[in-house]
């Protein structure tokens, strides 16, 4: 492993495997990446929600998204990593997931991303998708899951 990407979501499992990614990449002298993406959806209501807001005219762009994002993936980090010697650099995207996780892990190159899924039933898989799966599947490197 000489970079690694771990997918950070607010949850105290993903806080568990963002640690085991941090303790791992210091391990060998890795580089970590921690990735943060908010969805077009929370976007979207965020946005709505300040445009709701009488006498409030400055817009929720795209920048601010991700810069949230970024901040959200720091302060976890900070979090996650305190008291121990642990160097990593947050990230954050806006999009459906999967398109911005593979595409952070090829442009930092990265050879092993850690994620967090879901347990579902193989039906489950079948009709609704599964991100973790197609993740397995499209990213060219090792992928290690938490499921939850």
């Amino acid at each position: 492993m000489e970079r690694a990407l771990a997918v950070v979501e607010g949850t105290e499992e993903t806080k568990q495997l963002v640690r085991e990614a941090g303790e791992l990449a210091a391990g060998v002298d890795a580089e970590l990446f921690l990735l943060h993406v908010t969805t077009e959806e929370e976007f979207s209501d965020r946005a709505n929600t300040l445009a709701s807001i009488p006498n409030y005219d400055t817009e929720y762009s795209v920048d601010q998204a991700r810069d949230g994002a970024r901040q959200f993936a720091a302060d976890i980090g900070r979090e996650v990593f305190e008291g121990l010697d642990v160097e990593y650099e947050a990230v954050g995207a806006l999009g459906d997931k999967q398109g911005p996780i593979l595409d952070v892990a090829a442009e930092r190159d990265c050879d092993h991303l850690f994620i967090s899924g879901r347990k579902r039933s193989p039906t489950g898989k079948a009709l609704f998708g599964d991100l973790t799966q197609s993740i397995i599947l499209e990213f060219d490197g090792a992928v290690t899951v938490t499921t939850v």
